[in-house]
């Protein structure tokens, strides 16, 4: 029996014709641009990308992304394109009951889709082999910034080394790391525990932080995002508190930023940290490392406010204060391990008040000086999660 004939358009022609719609619909996506859908057509579309990417290193990520997702994308549609021309074109047509022409046994098609991939395969292990290769290196040279964070359930710490690495010039509690934009930054990572993860989503870059091991990178802001803050977090489920292993790196320029580093030295050198207090036994007076704004000289009052810190969270979401007059906070840190404070910021989000960090299980009488009447907000610097308000009145 003869096989009948398929009729239709050819293969050329349907894929001009699926061509020519897709320039159209661009054509209406950019007529219609500034339109609620454009908005959102562009939101999908930057779902395909990473974040933009702040520090060298993560530029070279980026454009390996950009490389092998358009090798991606061109093979997508090449093969649902001849997807489309085989159901159009080879489609069932009435009266048709015998199978059409089958392919057996072809050597040339074999070697085409085997070495073909393998080229793809080969081309896109090279340049990322290149890439991430660059991006892992962990050199130090004359003039680079040395920074080791540590990791500890469940808090981040950074300790700013001397040039040759030796010396820890001083520790940063606070969860916020401080870096020169345009220089060079060799950061070391050391786990207290457990294995946690140092990870800044616009770094593009992530790095294991292993107890009993200790890893290194380099990496370099870009000189333009001087004066930002990139937010970044543990990427490795370490624990019941995982969600409040955060942190930030602020990048200053680098005059800014050695103005910044010379303070922090003098202010080490000048207030070493004190002793704990026993557990159990508070503190008789304001801690040494409590700060405060203007009229940090006033002595408080006779009133006390009771705060205690448990589970990477205060035990109170409110407190009340005099206004005019200074007060107590008799603060309790109940995480064995854990560094926690209480800092006080006004509506603007100026810090007006902050207490000695420390380790628990411990505690701290901070002597907070008189506030004008209004509403604040308490706050822990190492965990900003830990928050709560002070009214004032």
């Amino acid at each position: 029996m003869e096989t009948p004939r398929r009729s239709g358009a050819s293969p050329a022609v349907l894929l001009v014709g699926a061509s020519a719609i897709a320039v159209l619909v661009f054509i209406l996506i950019l007529a219609i641009r500034g339109s609620d859908l454009a908005v959102q057509l562009e939101h999908v579309w930057s779902s395909f990308f990473p974040p933009v990417a702040t520090t060298d290193q993560g530029a070279r990520i980026h454009d390996l992304y950009t490389f092998v997702f358009i090798i991606a994308a061109v093979i997508f549609l090449f093969v649902e394109g001849l997807i489309v021309v085989a159901v159009v074109r080879y489609r069932r047509k009435p009266g048709q009951t015998d199978l059409p022409p089958q392919i057996h046994g072809n050597n040339t098609l074999e070697i085409v889709w085997t070495v073909v991939p393998t080229i793809i395969v080969a081309v896109m292990f090279f340049f990322s082999w290149q890439t991430l290769n660059s991006v892992d290196a962990a050199t130090t040279g004359a003039g680079d910034v040395r920074i080791r964070a540590v990791a500890a359930r469940f808090q981040w710490s950074f300790e700013y080394l001397s040039d040759d690495g030796q010396q820890v010039l001083f520790e940063q509690l606070a969860p916020e790391m401080t870096v020169p934009a345009g220089e060079t930054v060799h950061l070391t990572l050391r786990s207290k525990d457990v294995i946690h993860a140092f990870y800044v989503p616009q770094f593009l870059f992530k790095r294991d932080v292993i107890p009993g091991k200790e890893n290194a990178f380099d990496f370099t802001v870009d000189a333009g995002y001087a004066g930002q803050s990139f937010h970044g977090q543990c990427a490795e489920l370490c624990g019941p508190e995982h969600w409040a292993m955060q942190f930030t790196v602020k990048a200053l320029s680098p005059a800014d930023y050695q103005t910044w580093l010379q303070q922090q030295i003098e202010q080490a050198k000048a207030s070493p940290s004190p002793a704990a207090s026993p557990s159990g036994a508070p503190a008789a007076s304001a801690s040494p490392g409590a700060s405060a704004g203007p009229g940090a000289s006033t002595p408080p009052s006779g009133t006390t406010l009771e705060l205690t810190a448990k589970n990477i969270a205060y035990d109170q979401s409110s407190l009340e204060a005099p206004a005019g007059a200074g007060f107590t906070i008799h603060f309790t840190n109940d995480d064995a391990g854990t560094p926690h404070n209480v800092a006080i910021k006004d509506a603007s989000g100026q810090e007006v008040f902050k207490g000695e960090i420390f380790s628990g299980p411990g505690e701290r009488a901070y002597a907070v000086p008189a506030l004008p009447a209004g509403t604040y907000q308490f706050v822990c610097s190492v965990h900003p999660n830990m928050t709560g308000t002070l009214t004032v009145k």
